[in-house]
């Protein structure tokens, strides 16, 4: 007898958990020199619900007002003073007033990511007092522009929202209900989103200025089950990039930049920038070429940091970084990095590594080209979310592959040098709380591009500091 749809969903999901041991293809440990020691100071803190830590996602710095901003995933968004003694509710995505309540049960699905259009502080200007978020809701009964093959469970949809601010200098947002452009139905409630950013290397009369790149991981569950990262048909697993105050997508609601490397393709969604991904947590670029490098999230074996074009297929799910993709305990060691049709890692690592918790997950992404601290100038920081293990990479001599090139940062505190968490459970002892079991930690750009860290445990932003 062959079992029901639900029991096959079921299946699907619950797979993940089973307890078997993966296969690792790197021999090495991650960083088996020296660590790098860079200090560290307390930022700003922002607020939590009932007491809790904010769970935190992403941060930017919106130079045209002189603040930063930062968003929790159960649904505020709040601006930061550049000093950091300042934090404001901004907005709160989950009021009622909006009508779409956001979806933040379990730790991966919530208010996702946002962005502020490059000419949100300029008046007069096509894009001003507009920012963006891309968000999981609860609500599923509108139609989605982008739906998965059958064989998920329509868990949420992920809706990508335009807001616009009538005096962007403001406290607090001050416009009416955000305009919707798109939306997705969601076959499972795991790693369904990612980041929303602007390229900000360019020049308005670049043909990138003031597109909007979109992480849309592969839908969840374990393995790609549906079979979306390779299916060009299909907007999940992909890194989309829209014009969002065009009008000619499908829906209407949204602009195909001319450019986009799949455009006229009939076998493509216009909409595609590159594909093969399976979670796109962060992705940034370098100011000082151009380059864009995505951190996305194996699934029990690999994690991965790669350079990004147009077009680019990343592998998944055929390939989990160098290496075929066999099961989710297992990848093929022979012949790795053999298809040259494949966009592989710059450098990635195997989670069985002892530096890890059993659970890992790559994050970043932050390119750093000031020199304030010399230790980590011209070097690629990334990191692993759970862990909160902090990664740099050479930004200028990229050696494709593999874990040797990956050094470890640590920080300086109080003559000590600490890992991310250990600083975080001690910040938690202070707040009377629980110590974290993981730091769910990601990395941005703050004031003069310096490095600032954020994290889900103890709604602490910290900055990187040279070591005195």
């Amino acid at each position: 007898m062959k079992p029901t749809r639900a029991v096959v969903v079921a299946l699907l999901f619950a797979a993940p958990v089973a307890c078997q041991t993966a296969n690792d293809p790197f021999s090495q440990p991650i960083a088996g020199g020296g660590p790098i020691v860079v200090g560290v100071t307390e930022f700003a803190t922002i607020p939590g619900p009932e007491d809790s830590a904010p769970r935190i996602m992403n941060l930017i710095d919106e130079v045209g007002t002189d603040r930063l901003f930062v968003n929790a995933q159960q649904g505020p968004l709040f601006s930061v003073s550049y000093d950091g003694r300042s934090v404001t509710l901004y907005l709160d995505t989950n009021d009622s007033r909006w009508g779409y309540e956001v979806q933040s049960q379990g730790r991966e699905r919530g208010f996702q990511s946002f962005a502020f259009h490059p000419r949100f502080a300029q008046s007069g200007q096509r894009g001003f007092g507009k920012f963006y978020t891309w968000t999981d809701i609860l609500d599923t009964v509108p139609e989605a522009d982008f739906l998965p093959p059958p064989g998920g469970r329509n868990s949420h949809d992920t809706v990508l929202l335009e807001w616009t601010a009538l005096d962007p200098t403001a406290p607090t947002y001050d416009g009416g209900p955000p305009r919707e452009l798109m939306r997705f139905e969601q076959p499972f409630p795991n790693h369904n989103a990612g980041q929303l950013a602007f390229n900000p290397t360019v020049e308005p009369d670049d043909p990138d200025f003031a597109m909007l790149y979109i992480g849309s991981a592969d839908g969840g569950s374990g393995g790609d089950p549906l079979g979306v990262g390779q299916d060009m048909m299909n907007g999940l697993g992909k890194i989309l990039r829209i014009n969002p105050l065009g009008t000619n997508s499908q829906n209407g609601e949204y602009g195909i930049p001319s450019d986009n490397p799949f455009v006229g393709d009939a076998s493509a969604l216009d909409e595609i920038y590159a594909y093969g991904v399976r979670n796109p947590q962060r992705f940034g670029w370098d100011s000082e070429n151009g380059n864009l490098f995505l951190a996305d999230i194996g699934q029990n074996i690999v994690e991965e940091l790669s350079q990004v074009t147009a077009g680019a297929n990343l592998g998944w799910n055929t390939w989990e970084g160098s290496y075929r993709f066999i099961s989710r305990q297992a990848v093929d060691l022979e012949n790795p990095r053999s298809d040259a049709s494949v966009t592989y890692p710059v450098a990635e690592y195997g989670q069985p590594d002892r530096l890890l918790q059993g659970q890992s997950a790559a994050t970043g992404v932050h390119v750093y080209r000031a020199n304030r601290i010399p230790q980590i100038a011209d070097m690629i920081l990334w990191a692993d979310l759970p862990s909160g293990e902090v990664w740099a990479i050479p930004a200028d001599d990229l050696s494709y592959g593999g874990q040797e090139v990956i050094e470890r940062i640590l920080f300086e505190d109080g003559g000590q040098q600490k890992t991310l968490l250990q600083l975080i459970q001690e910040k938690n002892q202070e707040q009377g709380r629980n110590p974290a079991s993981r730091a769910d930690v990601h990395i941005a750009s703050g004031p003069n591009g310096e490095p600032l860290l954020t994290n889900k445990a103890d709604g602490v932003i910290r900055m990187l500091t040279p070591n005195q």
